[in-house]
């Protein structure tokens, strides 16, 4: 990594920090079926944008956390209603990631009104858990297909949840609609602590079309939970980084989820370390940069320097 040029200004508390993915949920007033399953106990409550702030204390090279983006858990269009006017009450959320059937002859129609709704100016992407699909060509699917379209048309980005073994559809879908603004959560959901060799061939090859992004989230719950190091984590960053480059790489905590594995601020302190070798600029753009970029968050400063 190059230094740091002489010109950049020092990293203040006003530097921002943004948390390019965290989830909220409210089990009183909407189920979460996945929490049923064996190990997530410890998180099988309610969980808050405040329980956020006080949960995250640690700073990341000298940064505050600023702004988050906010993640749909569920398909569930009243849960992204939910989170779009969340967004519009509280200041931290700066960002709505939410979901809409992409299999619906009426999507455009769909996203319309979630856009002329309560907070609907927050909406800046959707998601779907294709991670739970078990169809090889989900994305690929006419219907699918289409509805990505009437993302694209929409002026929203997608975030891609996936498995390893469904990455040759994510990169048929980035060649396919190469204007769709992509990023890959949880870096697509590595082997962290064990061989990588097949996760990084398919990672560098979705990675060589340059409009998808990719978020450094979601890796130690991956790796054993309760004995991961950051020497388990390094291989998997080290790709990331050569693959994507910092420019397209952005933090992001899968809080409360990360709870599972050592919570916020372990992994805070596990991303700081990790840009240690980093420059100034390329650590603005993993930290606040490209999320700010491919979010469109206001009030974040973009600046993301290509790696050098």
């Amino acid at each position: 990594m190059s230094e740091s040029p002489a010109s950049e200004l020092p990293v203040s508390e006003s530097s921002p920090l943004v948390d390019s993915h965290h989830h909220v949920w409210d089990l009183d007033r909407r189920p979460q079926p996945w929490l049923d399953e064996p190990g997530h106990a410890p998180i099988r409550r309610a969980h808050t944008v405040d329980d956020l702030r006080r949960t995250a204390t640690r700073t990341i090279a000298g940064r505050r956390l600023t702004s988050t983006v906010l993640v749909q858990c569920v398909t569930s269009l009243p849960e992204t209603r939910e989170l779009l006017a969340l967004a519009e009450q509280d200041p931290l959320v700066g960002a709505v990631v939410g979901w809409a059937d992409l299999a619906s002859p009426a999507i455009g129609d769909v996203l319309d009104a979630l856009r002329a709704g309560p907070g609907g100016g927050y909406l800046r992407a959707l998601r779907h858990v294709v991670q739970a699909e078990s169809d090889p060509g989900w994305l690929q699917r006419p219907t699918v297909e289409r509805g990505l379209r009437a993302v694209r048309d929409s002026g929203l980005g997608y975030d891609l949840l996936i498995r390893s073994e469904q990455f040759p559809q994510a990169v048929r879908l980035a060649q396919r609609i190469p204007d769709l603004p992509l990023v890959l959560d949880h870096a697509g959901k590595p082997p962290v602590g064990r061989a990588p060799a097949d996760w990084e061939r398919k990672v560098r090859v979705l990675a060589a079309s340059p409009h998808v992004r990719c978020k450094v989230s979601g890796l130690i719950t991956e790796a054993d939970h309760r004995t991961w190091t950051i020497d388990d984590i390094r291989p998997v960053w080290h790709v990331l980084l050569d693959a994507f480059g910092p420019e397209r790489l952005m933090f992001g905590s899968d809080w409360p989820v990360c709870v599972l594995a050592g919570g916020w601020n372990r992994w805070a302190a596990t991303v700081e370390e990790l840009l240690a070798d980093c420059s100034e600029g390329e650590q603005q753009a993993v930290l606040a940069g490209t999320a700010a970029s491919f979010y469109r968050l206001s009030g974040t400063a973009e600046g993301a320097r290509p790696c050098s």
